[in-house]
């Protein structure tokens, strides 16, 4: 559930644990690594906020999904780490304007064969791929947060073998509600939108998560843009002039 500060967007859980926001303790402020995130995709968003949280010396601020919100996410968080997703499509001169009156680092993540100009990186405190692995992204953040430039330099994208024989092994249908789940629809949504029965969206979610190994609609998100085959397929599928006999 999302509480707004302001016009700011916050999350139950970042309601809660926000320590300059929402009034925690000082010692509290200095010591956590505080993170603001920035993307149009609310599953991945969410994903992210899942990983940044569970991190003993990281706390999520806010988060926003359109550029609009951008200037007042970073106008109350002063020395925050703010993880901008490229997709966003922002004015970047703005928003290195307003975090560099503020003290917010900026880590742009870019999707593999899609990186950012030049001129837009060297202004950068970090760049990532958006398919970077958990590891890489946690020390990304950290050496930000501690002061250091950390870009790292794209390289060339793996087979992703996994990626495809999933994609195959889908109907058109099933990635079509994948898509629809990686937007962050509900079963009901995707009932209404396709022409049938809720119960009909579970029997087809019950075959996804068999053949993807998922357990559940967030990690089925997180798997889905993590493998590019597979997400651009999806959102192919679940493109608004796409018909699907079901």
């Amino acid at each position: 559930m999302l509480h707004t500060h302001g016009n700011t967007v916050f999350s139950s859980q970042e309601r809660e644990i926000s320590p300059t926001l929402f009034h925690c303790s000082n010692r509290l402020a200095h010591t956590m690594i505080r993170i603001l995130l920035a993307d149009n995709q609310a599953i991945f968003r969410s994903g992210m906020a899942r990983v940044l949280s569970s991190q003993d010396d990281m706390t999520v601020l806010g988060q926003c999904g359109a550029p609009d919100e951008l200037l007042p996410l970073i106008a109350p968080a002063r020395k925050a780490i703010l993880l901008l997703a490229a997709s966003l499509e922002a004015d970047f001169d703005r928003i290195f304007a307003a975090a560099s009156a503020n003290g917010v680092r900026i880590i742009l993540l870019h999707d593999n064969g899609n990186e950012p100009e030049a001129t837009i990186v060297r202004k950068m405190d970090g760049l990532l791929s958006r398919h970077v692995s958990t590891d890489d992204l946690l020390l990304c953040v950290r050496r930000v947060f501690n002061g250091e430039r950390s870009v790292k330099a794209p390289t060339a994208e793996p087979d992703d073998s996994a990626g495809r024989r999933i994609r195959d092994a889908l109907t058109t249908r099933e990635l079509q509600i994948v898509g629809f789940i990686v937007q962050g629809w509900k079963n009901r949504q995707i009932a209404e939108e396709i022409g049938t029965k809720e119960q009909v969206v579970k029997n087809y979610l019950r075959s996804i998560y068999d053949k993807t190994g998922a357990s559940d609609r967030l990690e089925l998100a997180l798997f889905t843009l993590h493998h590019r085959p597979l997400a651009e397929a999806a959102a192919k599928a679940a493109a608004p002039a796409t018909a699907i006999a079901v």
